[in-house]
Parts: C-alpha cells; sequence; structure tokens
C-alpha cells in the first residue's frame, strides 16, 4: 500500500501517521522528520530548511522534492507531509511512474482553522528528541520536561500566532488544488480531524478493515 496522509498543520497527521503505519505495517515517511533531522546535523541542507522555518515560510518545492525522491524507492510507504502543494503532487506521480509505482490512497485530515489555532498554540516540542505535547490534550508528567529522554520542551518558532496564521493561508490556498489532482486518480479518505486521537485514528482504521 501507497498512501498521503494530508491535512493542515495541527491536523494531527505526525501522530495519526505513527499510528496508523504501525497498524497497517508500512513504513512511514515524514517530510518533516527528515529536514528536521538535517537541521539537527547542521547539514547545509539542514540550514537551507532552518532559514525557511523560521521566516514562517515552506521549504522550496526542488529541496523537499529531492529529499522526497530518494525515500520512496520501497513497495509500501505513508507520506506524511508531502506534497504540499500542486506542483509537488505533480512532481510525485511522475517520481512513483518512473519508478512503476502509483498512489492508493489520499487521507484527508479535515479541520477548522479555529481549532489549529488552538492546537498549534499549545504544542510543545523536546530540545533533544523531538517529541511532541500538547499543555491541554497530552501534557508531559512533568512541566517543561520530555517523558522520553527528559529534554527541554520548547514551542517551535512556527508554532507562534502570526507564523501559524500565515501557514494556514498556505495551506488554505493548495488544499484545494491537491485535492481536485487527486479526485480522479486514487481514493481520498475524508476525515474529521476535529475529534479526539483516538476517535479519528479509529475512523480512519475502519476503512482499512
Amino acid at each position: 500500500m501507497k498512501a498521503i496522509i494530508f491535512g493542515s498543520p495541527g491536523s494531527g497527521k505526525g501522530t495519526q501517521a505513527v499510528i496508523l503505519s504501525e497498524y497497517l505495517k508500512i513504513k512511514k515517511i515524514s517530510l518533516g522528520d527528515i529536514l528536521r533531522e538535517e537541521v539537527k546535523k547542521g547539514s547545509e541542507l539542514g540550514k537551507e530548511v532552518k532559514n525557511f522555518v523560521e521566516k514562517g515560510i515552506l521549504v522550496s518545492d526542488e529541496l523537499v522534492s529531492r529529499v522526497i525522491e530518494e525515500n520512496i524507492k520501497i513497495d509500501s510507504f505513508l507520506l506524511d507531509g508531502y506534497p504540499r502543494n500542486l506542483k509537488q503532487a505533480q512532481h510525485l506521480e511522475k517520481t512513483l511512474a518512473k519508478n512503476n509505482k502509483k498512489l492508493d490512497y489520499l487521507i484527508y485530515l479535515n479541520i477548522d482553522e479555529k481549532t489549529v489555532e488552538e492546537r498549534l498554540s499549545q504544542r510543545r516540542v523536546c530540545k533533544l528528541c523531538g517529541a511532541n505535547f500538547h499543555l491541554i490534550n497530552m501534557p508531559p508528567k512533568e512541566k517543561g520536561v520530555c517523558d522520553k529522554c527528559k529534554g527541554d520542551l520548547i514551542q517551535r518558532k512556527d508554532d507562534t500566532p502570526e507564523v501559524i496564521k500565515r501557514r494556514w493561508e498556505i495551506f488554505s490556498n493548495e488544499s484545494e488544488k491537491i485535492l481536485e489532482f487527486y479526485k480522479d486518480k486514487i481514493e481520498i479518505v475524508r476525515v474529521n480531524a476535529s475529534e479526539d486521537k483516538d476517535i479519528i485514528f479509529n475512523n480512519i482504521k475502519e476503512r482499512f478493515q
């Protein structure tokens, strides 16, 4: 199975990608994880990525497409965080075709702007291992400390109100184009992402039983 999990920042893509990939026993390919690892290493790619992130804008299509192409040469995968615009979707189709592959599903986590703002403003990330927490829905056991590695929890620079609004605007402009592009190509599984994460997962899981 080859699928995309698609939704706005704060829709829960990362959380659902982890549990869904484990349930389906397929590899999760997270663009965000790959890029953050490069930033952590301080590589040339990481420096480019950091510059984009701190400005609240998306990493260039050319850069992320190059990264993704190196990671989808396998039989089954779940793509998280890519494609983010029509150009990337078109590039992905060409890359898959070149490797004699085809997508099966697009799982669309549908959510409203107000819920996104509430979620992201309360999100905290471990400075060391990158684990995600939420001050209301999934708080750490000890305030400001990661449950997994005891690292400091911080607010990402792209989770501030101004940047959240900008990211939402970018997503809104591109999402309709992507859904239109895929509507006659693969099955689109639409899920209400405003629910609790367990309810969201059960709603997705029902479609693959």
